[in-house]
């Protein structure tokens, strides 16, 4: 039987269930904090071909490759910047080798992540660079077998049409996503709806555009809301963590529970979601409640934000998409133009 491509799969499926954490869990499993995950791709292919191996057998048809910091840039902190191509082909080969070994269709998502360098103008890295830095990064993937590129946390408009820009040279669909930790904006301050019209306007477009890691399930949720509103047309990602972090015993313990994630799961189909999956803190227990979650669920109405915070979690009053700041200094301009 002839498996469809991922595009097909997406334009398909009422829903896809991408996989969970990679770097919490691989600490559970011997990463040490500092170290490089991706050099585990030689080092342990074991321990990654495990983690995709108990996600997809939780029910994953999205698993990511171990490559969120494989580029040149991020590579060099570990002294390994010359070895983009072996890293990014050692893990996409590991990836494909477990989803090929089931007998379903399991897609293999070559996980791209940001640089860590700041972009012109406000940063040194031009966007030549980074083009050239995401393209390297996304051809070693295409040549280790990924059926497509997930260009994941960004927080910049300049960083993100860089790696669009350098990822479309290999020649595989893309899926992007930016992280809204910040009150309800990214890092640099994109709003969801901003991500919504910024991905219509990229040169190459996306076959999902979307959110991950964040504040939690409920902070998630809403970004989905925002950039859904935006952008209807649009396959849409939701890959939240589980819950939020807090320190317990010497060790980052995430609040969320597999009911959590379940309800989380659910929320985010009716919010408009057509990916679904978890970031942070997200194990393949979580994974699997959120399959049966889904498998027994059929799309209800879309969520109101009340729903949500009753569901999920309190949300900030700027991802509701109130800028409480912002409200205050125009009262006091109207004051001033009164007075």
């Amino acid at each position: 039987m002839t498996r469809p491509t991922f595009v097909e799969a997406l334009n398909t499926r009422p829903w896809l269930l991408a996989d969970g954490a990679t770097g919490t869990n691989y600490f559970q499993m011997g990463l040490v904090s500092g170290d490089a995950p991706e050099i585990w791709n030689f080092e342990f292919p074991e321990r990654v071909r495990s983690l995709h191996r108990r996600f997809i057998e939780a029910g994953a048809d999205i698993i990511l490759t171990n490559t969120f910091g494989g580029n040149r840039h991020r590579l060099k902190l570990h002294n390994a910047q010359d070895q983009v191509r072996e890293v990014n082909i050692a893990a996409a080969r590991n990836a494909r080798a477990e989803a090929d070994a089931v007998n379903r269709p399991v897609y293999v998502a070559g996980s791209i992540g940001p640089t860590g360098e700041i972009f012109e103008p406000i940063g040194s890295m031009s966007h030549a660079e980074g083009v050239a830095a995401f393209a390297e990064q996304a051809k070693a993937l295409q040549e280790g077998g990924v059926d497509v590129l997930w260009i994941e946390t960004m927080s910049s408009e300049e960083e993100l049409r860089a790696a669009v820009e350098g990822a479309a040279q290999a020649g595989l669909p893309i899926v992007t996503t930016m992280s809204f930790d910040t009150n309800g904006r990214t890092m640099m301050g994109i709003t969801p709806q901003a991500f919504g019209a910024l991905a219509s306007s990229l040169g190459t477009q996306p076959v999902a555009i979307g959110a991950n890691c964040g504040v939690g399930a409920s902070e998630l949720v809403a970004t989905v809301l925002g950039i859904t509103a935006a952008r209807p047309d649009a396959h849409v990602v939701a890959k939240g963590n589980c819950g939020i972090p807090q320190y317990v015993d010497g060790h980052i313990h995430y609040t969320g529970t597999p009911e959590l994630m379940a309800d989380y799961a659910r929320i985010a189909l009716d919010a408009g979601a057509r990916i679904i999956g978890g970031c942070c803190g997200t194990s393949p227990d979580h994974l699997a409640a959120m399959r049966k979650s889904l498998e027994t669920y059929s799309k209800g109405t879309r969520p109101s934000i009340e729903t949500v915070e009753q569901r999920l979690g309190a949300v900030s009053e700027l991802a509701k998409g109130f800028d409480l700041a912002a409200a205050g200094a125009a009262r006091r301009e109207r004051r001033r133009a009164r007075d």
